[in-house]
């Protein structure tokens, strides 16, 4: 290379090391340096659930009662689970519905969920029936469980209709133990209960099961079922709303009440003052008015944010709170999360604003 080349690359080498010095003095002399370090954002990211979706396979659908379809689905390595757990279900919709787990939680690459139509619901059940075949993937995510089985020295289980999902795996859990326990088991006909067969294969001796279809028999005699519960009965039940109103009623003194709705008790999510909410990793503020859920107002700037129920009881929306006072008026969240963290789609601010970690 010639002397004079040379000289200029030289120059230009040096110009351009003294201005990266120059530029790195300078950035480290900012307030802003070291850029603050963040942490691992809670507001999605629920220990109730995960929010990685797995893709499973539809590897058999079939029909145990009148109007209920159920679904096995295949994978591999899938998360663990216990009696009691359900998982949310993607469906081709984008709709997020909840159904229980009730196939055999020591198999380690499938998970089966069975639901009914319902004919008056909000669509979810009728998607799963007319939408989801064998050979299909469907997106699931979770499990997670509000519904574990207890720790008691004698049960008693309440299942209504569908309401048996949860409860079967724990009916296999304590007839394999060896454990001291009753089931009441209601539905509008023998036809419309699934589950039936293997319910009397676990209930071999005789004399544990109490089966109430309604044309039959009426209604199930609750108070009679817990009459005789000792203390220290822990009682599950799922099933209608009436059917958890009257199991709540009857409940023997010192027994253990362990419940599973198949919907909220319709908590208002409005009808108090406007409020602001700060999205302090967004960088924006929404107004929720009155008339609004915090949901709502949120997922108008972010419609990322992911939500299912919209009734309080799913987890899904479950979101960090920062700043504020919050107005709970879920039916799932402990006295421990509620002190740093609020569900979205029904609760609301005691005061003018609350800051969340969105």
């Amino acid at each position: 290379m010639p002397l004079p080349r040379l000289r200029t690359a030289v120059v230009v080498a040096g110009a351009a090391l003294l201005a990266k010095r120059a530029m790195r003095r300078r950035i480290e002399k900012s307030p802003l340096w070291p850029l603050p370090a963040l942490e691992e954002p809670v507001s999605g990211h629920s220990q109730r659930r995960s929010t990685t979706g797995l893709r499973l396979l539809i590897t058999e659908r079939s029909t145990p009662a009148d109007g209920v379809v159920l679904l096995r689905l295949k994978g591999s390595g899938l998360p663990r689970w216990q009696p009691g757990a359900h998982l949310d279900l993607v469906l081709p919709s984008g709709l997020i519905r909840q159904y229980s787990l009730c196939g055999d939680p020591a198999d380690p690459d499938s998970y089966t969920v069975a639901t009914r139509l319902a004919e008056d619901g909000r669509g979810g059940s009728r998607e799963v029936h007319e939408r989801l075949h064998e050979g299909q993937e469907v997106e699931i995510r979770g499990p997670r469980n509000r519904f574990p089985l207890a720790d008691a020295p004698a049960y008693v289980l309440v299942a209504g209709g569908i309401g048996i999902t949860p409860i079967l795996p724990m009916l296999r859990a304590l007839a394999a133990s060896g454990a001291n326990w009753r089931l009441l088991y209601g539905g509008r006909s023998r036809a419309t209960m699934p589950f039936l067969e293997e319910i009397g294969e676990l209930d071999a001796d005789g004399g544990r099961v109490t089966l109430v279809p309604q044309d039959e028999a009426g209604r199930p005699d609750v108070a009679a079922a817990l009459a005789d519960a000792a203390a220290g009965t822990a009682v599950h039940c799922c099933g209608p709303e009436p059917l958890m109103e009257a199991v709540a009623a009857a409940l023997p003194p010192g027994c253990t009440l362990h419940l599973e709705r198949f919907s909220a008790t319709a908590p208002d999510a409005t009808g108090s003052a406007a409020f602001d909410v700060e999205l302090r990793r967004s960088g924006r503020t929404v107004r929720v008015a009155a008339g609004r859920s915090a949901l709502a107002a949120v997922r108008a700037e972010l419609p990322h944010v992911p939500y299912s129920c919209e009734q309080g009881f799913c987890g899904t929306c479950q979101q960090r709170v920062l700043e504020g006072q919050v107005d709970h008026r879920d039916d799932l969240l402990t006295d421990a999360e509620r002190r740093d963290s609020m569900l979205i789609c029904v609760s609301r601010c005691r005061g003018e604003r609350l800051v969340l970690d969105l």
